[in-house]
């Protein structure tokens, strides 16, 4: 019989990832709540559990699993839901004190001094000043934020309350959702009075980017595959994720060690994590900037080109009870990258290729896949969920032998897109050969 699987938010972009997993030929997919209606606007935590509950008591046949790839509410609706139909899943207190910003941090500090000075901002004060402890340059963000919205990088104190004015207006959106979660969980005394509306400070780090993914089955947690994640030059933004590191092997121990530490502390289990980090190599100094309560859905193709099946076999294998059979190093290339084509400043994009064109692109030049996601005629300021600095054109997947194999390939899917830009703020620059 196969086995019914229930995916929240379930996208067009992974559906060819989750069917190349090893027996997915036994596996149906049905779709549990949409992109749109689990990330657009102010989400309604009991509407969505309403509607997902719809669907599920609905259905007529067996549900073997729910799950999910993307951060709140999707992280905290799977365990919810399996809890009230009977699935696996980690507990929905372990997911929380992954999402939420501040208690993550009480957290780690417990089992580890590899993550940056943190404090809690007074956000009811008319004048907020930084925590004691925490100094310029730092970071500014809401507890909960959706990727980077809602967070800024600071120098001074004008910075600061220019980007906590910002924040206190829009913090809101995934804040109050959030608190109907954290009225589910039992809470330290240190969170009794934290909510979900809070704003963190926290220092600067610096150095290179880089994530290390993993599983808990049982209680006992795999690291399966670390990643670099390299910034345009001058940004904070991403320009790919790169897999496997390249850094050497005893700071990849270190990260193995700290990463299943804080894993333990935790307490998730039958569940996904990806955690990432800064590791400054003229210091030597590690620094863990998040944890997240699921595998990343960005790595899917990358793991698949490197080692020979999509990172999502590990979640389905752990909602189905099953420890994850992972290979190594058995995909078709040396090296995979997941690119990000970004402008960086608002403009009005034309000339946005249809799928016929971008399955060409694909058959033209090998190990390459394209996800555009503009559309003609669209303003760039329009686009949801864009980071703070930049907009996203496209995600271009490359498999290489090479870190240059895969560069110049990167540079003909974008030659090859051709995408066309007006009404651009003066200082906006080209990013085709960043």
């Amino acid at each position: 019989m196969p086995h019914n699987i229930f995916v929240l938010g379930l996208d067009e972009s992974n559906l060819p990832t989750l069917r190349a997993v090893p027996n997915a030929r036994d596996y149906v997919f049905h779709p549990l709540l949409t992109v749109e209606e689990l990330q657009s606007g102010e989400v309604s935590v009991p509407g969505l559990l309403a509607e997902a509950e719809r669907v599920l008591d609905a259905f007529d046949g067996h549900i073997d699993a729910i799950v999910g790839y993307w951060d709140f509410p999707v992280s905290t609706l799977v365990p919810i839901l399996s809890e009230r139909y009977g699935t696996r899943s980690t507990s929905l207190d372990s997911v929380v004190k992954c999402e939420h910003k501040y208690w993550s941090r009480l957290e780690q500090q417990r089992v580890t001094d590899a993550h940056p000075p943190f404090g809690r901002v007074d956000m009811d004060s008319p004048d907020p000043k930084p925590p004691e402890g925490v100094d310029f340059p730092m970071w500014l963000k809401p507890a909960l934020s959706y990727s980077s919205e809602l967070a800024y990088g600071v120098g001074d104190q004008a910075e600061f309350t220019e980007a906590a004015d910002r924040i206190r207006e829009g913090m809101g959106r995934i804040g109050r959702p959030f608190e109907d979660i954290l009225d589910r969980v039992e809470l330290p005394p240190e969170m009794a009075d934290v909510g979900g509306q809070v704003c963190l400070a926290e220092g600067a780090l610096n150095g290179i980017q880089v994530a290390v993914e993993g599983y808990v089955h049982e209680g006992r947690i795999t690291l399966y595959g670390i990643l670099d994640s390299i910034q345009y030059p001058d940004s904070s933004c991403f320009l790919r994720h790169q897999y496997p590191s390249t850094l050497p092997e005893p700071v990849l121990e270190r990260l193995r060690d700290v990463s299943e530490r804080v894993m333990r502390q935790i307490g998730m289990d039958a569940a996904t994590f990806s955690i990432e980090y800064f590791y400054d190599p003229r210091s030597d100094v590690l620094n863990l900037l998040e944890i997240n309560p699921r595998h990343s859905q960005s790595h899917a193709e990358m793991f698949e080109y490197v080692d020979g099946v999509p990172n999502h076999h590990c979640m389905l294998s752990l909602a189905l009870g099953k420890e994850p059979e992972l290979p190594y190093r058995q995909g078709r290339f040396e090296t995979a990258a997941k690119w990000y084509y970004r402008w960086f400043a608002d403009a009005t994009v034309h000339n946005v290729p249809s799928r016929k064109d971008i399955e060409s692109i694909e058959r033209r030049i090998p190990g390459v896949r394209v996800d555009v996601v503009v559309e003609e005629g669209q303003r760039l300021s329009e686009v949801s969920q864009q980071d703070s600095y930049s907009y996203e054109l496209a995600h271009i997947f490359t498999g290489g032998e090479s870190e240059e194999d895969m560069r110049a390939k990167y540079d003909q899917c974008v030659a090859a897109l051709d995408l066309t830009f007006d009404g651009a703020e003066p200082g906006s620059r080209d990013t085709k050969n960043a």
